[in-house]
């Protein structure tokens, strides 16, 4: 397998505050990354750095083999997908599904003049079907509800066929229902040999879905620890990770932690 990402002492200064501090991580093909960590950690951070939308104070940041400051970005996105709360802030509300996820097939957030061929519209209608929205490619993206919305901006991030898939928070907003939802259709993707280099963002255990391989767990800016997800995730990191005492409980794959009770028995 080879690198995906390639990370090294990693460094974010803004304003005079150090917003990642010195990171070092390592995605190789197959492999489905979890970012954990408390707001402010520094996650969305790391992602802008991870899909080339900002560049590391210093450090050497590497993906799909090319460092950045040492080549064009706008070669590199095609093939890192990426989901965000600030990219669909940038879709025009009024933009049918369809159109959202075509899009990306240029790298806009809106449809103007350009053409696009007919596999592009029926990769994106495919693409729509595998995360349930293929009925509603015709409506509004403002029009939607947050749960529909998300699975319309992964499909738009998988457009391009991907190298790098980068899901910042997919569940934020979401209520149990459509967190669950998610989770199954995320599992399923990571099942899924074709898919590309998984990294998910969130600091609830309990949106980890089954067949994630890895986890990253920062706090304040730093590295708490890194590496496979069943021997990483101890009640220990997540203790260093979210300055809590925390009971970890784990089942069937998927995961939660609550407060141990100093008085219980």
């Amino acid at each position: 397998m080879s690198d995906v990402l390639d990370f090294a002492a990693v460094t974010v200064v803004r304003g005079g505050k150090r917003l990642l501090d010195a990171v070092d991580w390592e995605i190789r093909e197959g492999e489905r990354w979890v970012v954990l960590g408390p707001n402010g950690a520094g996650k969305t951070t790391l992602m802008q750095i991870a899909g080339t939308r900002m560049h590391p104070s210093s450090g050497t940041a590497s993906m799909l083999g090319e460092t950045m400051g040492r080549v064009d970005v706008f070669e590199l996105r095609p093939l890192i997908g990426l989901s965000s709360a600030a990219l669909a802030n940038q879709i025009p509300g009024h933009e049918t599904v369809l159109n959202v996820v075509v899009t990306a097939a240029y790298g806009t957030t809106g449809r103007w003049r350009e053409e696009y061929e007919k596999m592009d519209e029926r990769r994106a209608f495919a693409l729509l079907h595998d995360w349930g929205m293929s009925t509603l490619i015709n409506r509004e993206f403002a029009s939607l509800s947050e749960g529909e919305r998300k699975r319309v901006q992964i499909a738009r991030a998988l457009m391009t066929d991907p190298e790098l898939l980068i899901l910042d928070e997919p569940a934020a907003g979401l209520d149990l229902g459509g967190r669950e939802d998610l989770v199954k259709r995320l599992s399923l993707l990571a099942a899924d040999e074709a898919a590309p280099a998984v990294v998910l963002v969130t600091h609830h255990l309990e949106e980890i879905p089954p067949g994630f391989t890895h986890v990253l767990m920062l706090r304040e800016g730093a590295v708490v620890a890194s590496g496979p997800l069943r021997e990483t995730l101890t009640e220990a990191n997540l203790a260093a990770t979210f300055d809590a005492d925390l009971k970890l409980i784990a089942n069937g794959g998927r995961y939660t932690a609550v407060a141990r009770d100093s008085h219980a028995v």
